[in-house]
């Protein structure tokens, strides 16, 4: 098939510029259906987006016959649910991150697309932006000789927002966690992509606000499978917003941000600091990448098998139990 047919389950703010559109303007791509709860607010996205049809009922979704594959852009409490009834339908599917609410959850999604012959993907889209791309690049030329250790410090103030009931990034029984499981899920995933997998990881959570039911403070630290080691610090209720990362090798040393555009910064025998602006539509690379493994011509980043590592992972560090 030289054009994937795409329906989307869910039409919340992250689909408005971040992924809805690079569904229906990537080359080889269309997006032909999207279901919502609300048949007002989803009336509205179809007309808003040119997109064909629309649905409140995700099952008449996911059998309409001219959708190819279904991204499911809903929070991670109805990630298992909505996946199980894609593969039941034979098509392929895109799930948002977090995968779903536990690695157990996600393994049953992951084995059950394996055994159907489909393919299950993970919006983990960093793994295709041509900035991390370039890091991956350095550390593959060796330009900072072998990695030692990584670091992550990710903060930001607390927000009228947190405790908003609109909010379900701080409910964990609908997000799995708090911020953490929202935004770290997205750089443990990419440092696996970029230094290899982690073997072995401990953490330690607060409530040191206690303004809502999630942690908002988790510290941990790991070791990849190469021997270097890494360490995170996430703090939501700091004093500022602080997004750096530090690659530190036996050579030099690379700096970025997993959130905020700023350059990337190379400090090695020759250093080198390039700006790499994200595209607009931030999942465009991702969309591409996603319909080119459908059609057969490339075996995309970010597929389930890898996102589960991720959700293994933030299950140690959250004490989460299924």
């Amino acid at each position: 098939m030289s054009t994937i047919r795409w329906g989307m389950i869910g039409c919340g703010s992250v689909t408005e510029i971040k992924s809805g559109p690079a569904f229906y303007k990537a080359p080889g791509s269309a997006l032909v259906a999207v279901m919502g709860r609300r048949p007002q607010a989803v009336r509205d996205y179809a007309a808003r987006h040119g997109i064909a049809r629309f649905y409140t009922d995700a099952q008449a979704l996911i059998d309409d016959p001219e959708v190819d594959a279904v991204y499911i852009a809903t929070p991670p409490d109805s990630h298992l649910e909505y996946s199980l009834l894609v593969a039941a339908a034979g098509k392929h599917c895109c799930v948002e991150k977090p995968m779903s609410l536990n690695a157990e959850q996600s393994a049953l999604m992951q084995r059950t697309f394996e055994r159907a012959g489909l393919h299950l993907f993970v919006s983990y889209y960093r793994r295709s932006l041509p900035r991390f791309q370039q890091v991956r690049a350095w550390l593959q030329q060796g330009r900072i000789g072998e990695l030692r250790h990584l670091s992550w410090t990710l903060c930001k103030p607390p927000s009228p927002t947190d405790t908003h009931a609109s909010n379900w990034r701080t409910d964990p029984a609908i997000a799995g966690g708090g911020y953490f499981a929202d935004l770290a899920s997205h750089g443990l995933d990419l440092f696996q992509y970029l230094a290899g997998d982690i073997v072995e990881v401990t953490g330690y959570t607060a409530r040191q606000a206690g303004r809502y039911a999630a942690e908002d403070a988790v510290t941990a630290c790991w070791s990849f499978t190469s021997g270097a080691l890494g360490m995170g610090c996430w703090n939501f209720v700091a004093d500022r917003r602080e997004d750096r990362v530090e690659l530190i090798g036996s050579a030099g040393r690379i700096t970025f941000s997993v959130f905020d555009e700023q350059p990337l910064q190379l400090e090695a025998e020759v250093s080198q600091t390039l700006h790499i602006a994200h595209h607009p539509h931030i999942q465009w690379h991702h969309v591409l990448g996603m319909n080119a493994h459908i059609r057969g011509e490339c075996v995309h980043p970010a597929l389930a098998i890898e996102a589960l590592k991720t959700d293994r992972i933030m299950d140690r560090v959250l004490q989460r139990k299924p």
